[in-house]
């Protein structure tokens, strides 16, 4: 249109001149959206959630500031605008029900159309010119050249907007068919196209239930097993190698092949998390099923009990899984056949607990479920001349089994373990009697929150059941406690029957975020992520795992400029997030791929500080045990990204020597804790900081303790009150599960015996403490021979509350 005819379509009216412009079409209409947010898919089955649209974060559009031709238009047309009526009616639109109805059907709840109008508005009054069409609505508005009810019009244009921040408003449909995750049989075609027969190996531990399955899958002609630890996969390629059956290793951070020449063996033995879903085998195993409902790693069981391409399945777990997999392996079309399986030795509850442990012998176990207890164990142990073993679960795979070894050997003078529940599976260990330090645990419940609970039957179970191995010099296996109170908590919890296994767990696949972030291009992989799992749809034999650690490494590699695929394979790697130095090796590691610069082994070397000494004290062990995973994480990376990360094997043989450092550290772990003990300060209870939120530490007998309580109450409630605080309110109370009594029992006795079984209390510091007060009652200071005395206590009480 040339410039002369401008004055001419000035006379016309606003909404003449906008259709001429347009060529004859009129401003955009409001239509509805596809799908809203509120509104849930449709479909049979399946457990659909209102979706959460905070997590929806809006995409930041920088006010019109494009030129002088489109303010011009706007300007020509009509008259500049007044942006004080502008913001009126802007109001007056925002505060519509007409208006505010019209968002929801299009998407928009509450929260989102505040966010999309705030935004909206800003865009309008910072802008120095906006579109022609949207300047000549806002002036025929404010002149008052239309009907009443006039800011109605603008909601095409606050719709327009609304879409371009919120970008998923106009793909939700295809978002929540990329979210469904109600079949997830159908994910895998290869094993729907066969016939496949399901064996449900039953019984609980030491019941031999995965002996059979492992002697089915060395007899077959292929054969793949899968399993929970990289310790039990490297024990079935060892023992299928030496039984002459060319056997495979596949962990995240191993490869090991049976023929000289790499070639590929017919059996494979790997972490589950590392089967090949499209590989055909004759059998497949799959160990630990009921880890299905774990809620971090659980989607690992789903996808290989679906997944795998093998004429037979042999699962192996406990009972309470076998009615899960029964009806999952109903919707494939598939029968489950059971064999049950009893245990082949006796396991024996106990009628005392051991008390003190003066009264340990040859064999016993002493569990505890966290380090600092197990450091404080081991020292009392070796302190009454007595070897022991540790093993706990941040122990390098290669000194757990040095350690185990250790232990098992009849002629090496150690013959007491102190380990953590790392000992439930992956160890075969030779022990009489398991003896529970503690039945409270720390742990995470589904939702990432830390709580504190007692251990459930099947993790009491899974422990007490390594007691009296088959084939080991003990005939019969004895569980108790280290306290006399904990026992008949512990009979309880081993009598009880083993809850059923409700559902299988979930995880988004790289493809399916692919899918969503080229609708939401925009969006963070955390964001993403978020959202996925806001929309998706499971039935309810199905859960989606628990994602804090994927976020956790996604926001703290945001920053780092990567392609999304290459992102994501960072934010799955296994680490733990609790380790400072690992989580800030990954970041260096994401920040030098980014570059595209190699990550060498001169470059690992100089960063972790390689070569590196035997430990002095118990901060140098953990640092080295952090090291260790670094090495781990380097190779984990490498199998994904070896050009990047190509010193895989000279890594390994660096680790290899470190692992053997570890092990002279962890055989002189009592030397290590009386050097960082006596490194600290006076009083000082922890030696590293605490892995949990809850440690529970060993105590003499009952009636000694309950003699220093009652000689040291009024000054510990002083002492510790604070400390008590600190410490608790990290920490969220949790369910007992029916257990009320033990929350009776737990909070029985004198203050510092309660102090101490909550761990926020060691006996050093109840020995100083009552040295303290004993010093300070015979010089008078707490005297309680009158009242004057008493008066003068409570002052000075408080003078040390200030």
């Amino acid at each position: 249109m040339s410039r002369c005819a401008w004055p001419l379509l000035r006379r016309l009216p606003a909404r003449a001149a906008l259709a001429l412009r347009h060529g004859g079409g009129s401003a955009p209409r409001a239509r509805p959206a596809a799908s809203s947010a509120s509104s849930s898919a449709n479909g049979d089955g399946g457990a659909s959630r209102p979706l959460d649209t905070s997590l929806f974060v809006p995409v930041p559009l920088k006010p019109g500031l494009s030129g002088a031709a489109e303010e011009d238009v706007g300007a020509e047309l009509t008259r500049p605008l007044d942006k004080g009526e502008v913001l009126k009616n802007l109001n007056k639109f925002y505060k519509r029900k007409e208006i505010q109805r019209l968002g929801a059907e299009n998407g928009l709840d509450a929260r989102l159309f505040h966010q999309a109008f705030i935004s909206f508005r800003k865009y309008i009054m910072e802008s120095s010119s906006v579109s022609a069409d949207l300047h000549i609505i806002l002036n025929d508005i404010c002149c008052g050249f239309v009907l009443p009810g006039h800011v109605d019009d603008l909601f095409p244009f606050f719709l327009r907007h609304a879409k371009q921040i919120f970008p998923m408003l106009d793909c939700m449909d295809d978002l929540r068919k990329i979210s469904d995750l109600r079949l997830p049989p159908n994910w895998y075609p290869d094993a729907r196209a066969i016939q496949r027969k399901i064996i449900f190996h039953a019984g609980p531990t030491n019941s031999g239930k995965t002996y059979h399955a492992i002697q089915r899958f060395l007899s077959a002609k292929s054969g793949i097993y899968c399993g929970p630890l990289k310790l039990l996969a490297h024990e079935i390629f060892q023992k299928s190698n030496d039984a002459n059956v060319p056997c495979d290793l596949v962990t995240g951070e191993e490869r090991l092949f049976a023929n000289e020449d790499s070639r590929q063996a017919p059996h494979v033995a790997c972490t589950i998390e590392m089967c090949s879903t499209n590989t055909p085998y004759e059998v497949a195993v799959i160990d630990e099923i009921q880890m299905i409902r774990d809620p971090a790693r659980g989607w690992a069981w789903t996808r290989a009990l679906l997944g795998l391409c093998a004429e037979e399945i042999h699962v192996c777990g406990e009972p309470a899984a076998i009615d899960l997999v029964t009806e999952l392996m109903y919707t494939t079309g598939e029968e489950v056949e059971v064999r049950s399986y009893d245990r082949l030795t006796p396991l024996a509850v106990l009628d005392y607990a051991l008390e003190s442990l003066d009264n340990l012998r040859a064999g016993d176990c002493i569990v505890c479920f966290s380090k600092n207890d197990i450091y404080s164990v081991s020292r009392q142990i070796e302190a009454r001349g007595l070897e022991c073993a540790v093993i706990y679960g941040s122990l390098p795979p290669g000194t757990k089994l040095e350690q185990a070894k250790k232990f098992n050997d009849p002629d090496d003078p150690c013959k007491i373990l102190v380990a953590t529940d790392a000992i439930g599976m992956g160890l075969n260990l030779c022990i009489r009697r398991i003896i529970f330090n503690s039945i409270v645990k720390p742990t995470v419940n589904e939702k990432g929150e830390k709580e504190i609970d007692t251990i459930t039957t099947s993790q009491a179970l899974q422990i007490a059941g390594r007691a009296g191995r088959f084939g080991s010099s003990f005939k019969q296996g004895e569980v108790t406690t280290m306290h006399r109170d904990d026992l008949a908590q512990l009979k309880e919890i081993l009598s009880e029957p083993v809850p059923p296994v409700q559902a299988a767990g979930l995880h988004p696949t790289p493809e399916q975020i692919e899918m969503f972030a080229y609708h939401l291009p925009d969006a963070t992989l955390s964001n993403l992520i978020d959202i996925f799992v806001s929309l998706s749809q499971v039935d309810g034999m199905y859960f989606v795992c628990n994602i804090d650690d994927f976020k956790f490494l996604a926001d703290m590699i945001q920053h780092i400029p990567l392609n999304l695929r290459s992102r994501y394979v960072f934010c799955t790697a296994p680490l733990n997030r609790k380790e400072p130095f690992v989580c800030t090796t990954l970041l260096k590691f994401a920040r030098q791929f980014s570059r595209n610069e190699p990550l060498t082994f001169d470059w690992l070397c100089r960063h972790t500080k390689w070569p590196l000494a035997a430990p002095k004290n118990i901060k140098e062990l953990v640092h080295l045990e952090a090291v260790h995973d670094v090495f781990d994480l380097y190779l984990w990376l490498s199998y994904r990204f070896m050009d990047m990360f190509p010193d895989a094997a000279l890594v390994r043989d660096i680790q290899k020597k470190l692992d053997d450092i570890i092990q002279i550290g962890v055989c002189n772990i009592t030397k290590l804790i009386r050097a960082s003990q006596s490194a600290a300060a006076p009083g000082t209870a922890e030696v590293v900081p605490e892995d949990f939120p809850l440690s529970r530490t060993q105590r003499e007998p009952r009636a000694a303790s309950e003699r220093h309580g009652a000689a040291s109450t009024e000054a510990l409630s002083t002492a510790v009150e604070a400390a008590g605080l600190r410490r608790a309110k990290n920490v969220r109370p949790s369910r007992l599960g029916g257990r009320q009594e033990e929350l009776k029992s737990y909070g029985r006795g004198s203050l510092a015996n309660r102090l101490l079984r909550e761990g926020l209390l060691t006996q050093e510091m109840l020995r100083q403490l009552e040295s303290e007060w004993q010093d300070q009652h015979r010089n008078g200071r707490y005297g309680f021979g009158s009242k004057r005395d008493d008066q003068h206590s409570s002052k000075e009480t408080r003078k040390k509350r200030k």
